[in-house]
């Protein structure tokens, strides 16, 4: 063996271990500050742009519209989507935050986006889904929850003589229903290698990937939802005999037969247990199994209750009434409520606040970036007089 080489192994030539360990924690110690020096003054700088906003128009300002000029729409498209790829937020900043083009806010703690755009494109969706929102009295709200007050007494009144005094007359009730929201979120990902893949057209992808999960989410919870953390079912409302029916419960009828129709003649008192004022505006609401069964009935002269739309998008209709098919509607079965029938109008109120949030994380699932979409959203009966149920039970 050489003198070097002896050297070397001694530790008399070449650092020790323990010293090249020490000299790599402390570069590691010194890039790590350097990192985290890096992030404070991007959040400082991102936090002092915010500062910088005027809120107030960012609040109050009108919603742009679904459909821009090209030469208005591109800035916007290409920031979002930058945003959307890398996490890169240098182009909004160059956006006007007033107009039809743009309006967006990144919050102080870095990647929180509002984007109308791709907002729209989602309450598009919602809008065109099989839900009991197609037919439910739609509101768009900026606090946590939305009262809907209800006069479901008469006021009352008399007639009057030219001599004789006026008598006192009753007064209306006013009951206040609170419809809380609830945040509904998606969580769709995507590889960075099909982020970066310029073919990819980001936004209708996440665009269409929210809609699909706030569709599927909300159209059940407005029918068998519970109100813990989402909206409140009307089926899950209290049900007694329309006979007996009584405000803070939804009436039904029964079929007279368990788990099962006996005739038509259901059906049309289904129809005529709802009150006239309704019932210019009643549609009926069942599943696709259910509305399989209800095509095969007859009337007493052989003619077929169902009719289908004369025209394309037209819906089918019952008794003369239309039929919304919504999924999440119980099948037939023993004491199954498996078809209603009212003003939903009227009847069941969604209130939502109509901004979309998205946040970008590109560190909890790598190789994959996570999109973080939220809307808050509520829902609940609002008038129990305006919903009806069929039930197939014998009472």
């Amino acid at each position: 063996m050489t003198k070097p080489e002896c050297k070397a192994r001694d530790g008399e030539g070449a650092p020790s271990p323990a010293h090249e360990l020490k000299s790599a924690m402390a570069g590691f110690v010194s890039d790590f500050k350097d990192f985290t020096t890096d992030i404070q003054t991007k959040l400082k700088e991102q936090d002092d742009r915010m500062t910088k906003l005027d809120r107030k128009s960012m609040i109050s300002g009108a919603r742009p519209a679904l459909a821009t000029a090209a030469s208005e729409e591109a800035p916007h498209q290409k920031a979002f989507e930058a945003y959307l790829r890398s996490g890169e937020d240098d182009g909004l900043r160059d956006l006007p935050m007033e107009g039809k083009s743009m309006s967006t806010a990144v919050a102080a703690d870095g990647g929180y986006l509002v984007d109308p755009q791709t907002s729209a494109t989602v309450q598009s969706t919602l809008a065109a889904t099989a839900s009991i929102r197609a037919i439910a009295n739609v509101v768009n709200v900026e606090a946590t929850s939305y009262d809907v007050l209800i006069d479901h007494t008469e006021m009352g009144a008399g007639w009057a003589t030219e001599n004789d005094p006026t008598s006192e007359t009753g007064t209306p009730q006013i009951d206040r229903i609170t419809i809380a929201l609830h945040e509904l979120s998606a969580l769709p990902k995507a590889s960075q290698r099909l982020l970066d893949d310029s073919a990819f057209n980001i936004d209708e992808w996440l665009a269409g990937r929210i809609a699909d999960k706030f569709a599927r989410s909300e159209a059940a919870a407005f029918v068998n939802g519970n109100g813990v953390d989402k909206p409140t079912g009307f089926l899950t409302a209290p049900q007694v005999d329309n006979d007996v029916w009584v405000w803070g419960n939804l009436g039904y009828v029964v079929t007279g037969a368990d788990g099962d129709f006996n005739g038509a003649d259901s059906l049309i008192d289904l129809v005529y247990g709802l009150g006239a004022e309704y019932r210019a505006n009643g549609t009926f609401v069942m599943n696709s199994k259910t509305a399989g069964a209800v095509r095969k009935l007859k009337d007493n002269d052989g003619r077929f209750l169902w009719s289908d739309g004369l025209v394309a998008g037209e819906p089918a209709r019952l008794l003369g009434y239309p039929v919304l098919i919504a999924e999440d509607m119980p099948d037939i079965g023993t004491d199954a409520t498996a078809i209603a029938f009212g003003d939903f109008g009227a009847g069941y109120t969604v209130a939502e606040r109509p901004d979309l949030r998205v946040l970008r994380d590109p560190f909890s699932a790598k190789p994959h970036v996570l999109f973080y979409a939220t809307k808050r959203v509520g829902g609940a009966v609002s008038d129990f007089a305006a919903i009806k149920l069929l039930k197939f039970g014998l009472s």
